[in-house]
């Protein structure tokens, strides 16, 4: 099956405002929702960051259909894996079938303000992956003793789960993530606009490669694609959107150690258009448009989801479900 879902930009909208954007999603035909899960957004001026579990039980509340899920969460921090155990089997009880838990390793700018130590990337994935293992073994046991090398529990009991569990996503942009997305994960995460080559030379093949090593096959798994898409009738106009995600322009190095929106902020309003531009499919063409997304699906990636940069969240999601998706799913089926 070939999803197409909207990537609710918490860090962009207050909760109210998201909310209803997300409830127009599924009325004009989206397939899913996903939501980031940020203590502090990438700019001060103008930033939100509402909690991604009470917003996430809203939304069931106010929506039918559509899949929802986070893009992603950090289990390893300022969440004990249990809790977040606890929260998502609540939201599976709540909307049966239609809730995923997307996990990733985290970023510092959510972290380190509450005092906790930001650890190498390896102690990252050590943390993740146990957090899943925690978590995937508090939905199928009760009276749950864990002692990890990270975290415990003794006698632990997830009281109220669905019958059929939470699926896990693995978001990841390097291959030991992704390898452990098709080991022990139900989907993949990860972002469009970084080149060809990294999806179909390392990626895709690490999800493979994991798949393999626990017996499954690559076709067992959702994998998931925010594709970051500008999309408007006046060309320039979704090229200046792109100016308020100017921190996804920063590489790695520039934005290593930022742990304030206020300075975050100030490097990404220092680049020129072209850069902030260059991780964003920026067009006002329909079918060149359709055509660069496609790239896509061809790679392999089932479910896309559609992450806009502008203000105007309904114009984007009318002009979508209009021009847009009807092509697309033309060329999936």
């Amino acid at each position: 099956m070939i999803r197409f879902g909207y990537k609710a930009s918490a860090e962009q909208f207050p909760p109210s405002e998201l909310l209803n954007y997300s409830v127009l999603a599924e009325e004009l035909g989206f397939d899913s929702v996903f939501v980031s899960d940020h203590l502090q957004p990438w700019r001060h001026d103008g930033g939100h960051a509402p909690a991604a579990l009470p917003w996430l039980g809203a939304l069931a509340a106010r929506t039918e259909r559509i899949l929802i899920g986070t893009s992603v969460l950090t289990p390893s921090f300022r969440y004990h894996p249990a809790v977040v155990a606890q929260a998502f089997a609540t939201l599976g009880c709540l909307a049966p079938e239609r809730v995923v838990l997307g996990v990733g390793s985290g970023e510092s700018l959510n972290e380190v303000p509450l005092g906790i130590p930001w650890p190498d990337g390896k102690e990252r994935f050590a943390r993740l992956k146990e957090a899943v293992q925690l978590i995937q073994k508090l939905w199928r046991e009760d009276r749950v003793t864990f002692d990890g090398q990270f975290y415990q529990t003794e006698n632990a009991t997830i009281y109220d789960k669905p019958e059929i569990p939470v699926p896990i996503y693995i978001g990841a942009s390097g291959p030991s993530a992704t390898r452990l997305a098709g080991r022990i994960a139900d989907g993949f995460i990860t972002t469009s606009g970084k080149g060809r080559e990294l999806y179909t030379d390392t990626l895709l093949p690490a999800v493979r490669e994991g798949a393999e090593k626990a017996g499954r096959k690559i076709d067992d798994l959702d994998l998931l694609i925010e594709v970051k898409v500008s999309f408007d009738d006046d060309h320039e106009k979704a090229r200046q959107d792109t100016r308020h995600w100017g921190a996804l322009a920063l590489t790695p190095d520039e934005k290593t150690g930022v742990e304030d929106p206020i300075e975050m902020q100030r490097l990404s309003d220092e680049l020129p258009v072209e850069r902030t531009a260059s991780r964003w499919i920026v067009s006002s063409d329909h079918d060149e448009h359709v055509e660069k997304i496609t790239e896509y699906l061809d790679m392999g990636f089932k479910h896309l989801v559609f992450h806009a940069p502008g203000p105007d969240q309904e114009r984007f999601l009318r002009l979508y479900s209009e021009k847009i998706l009807p092509q697309l799913r033309a060329k999936a089926s």
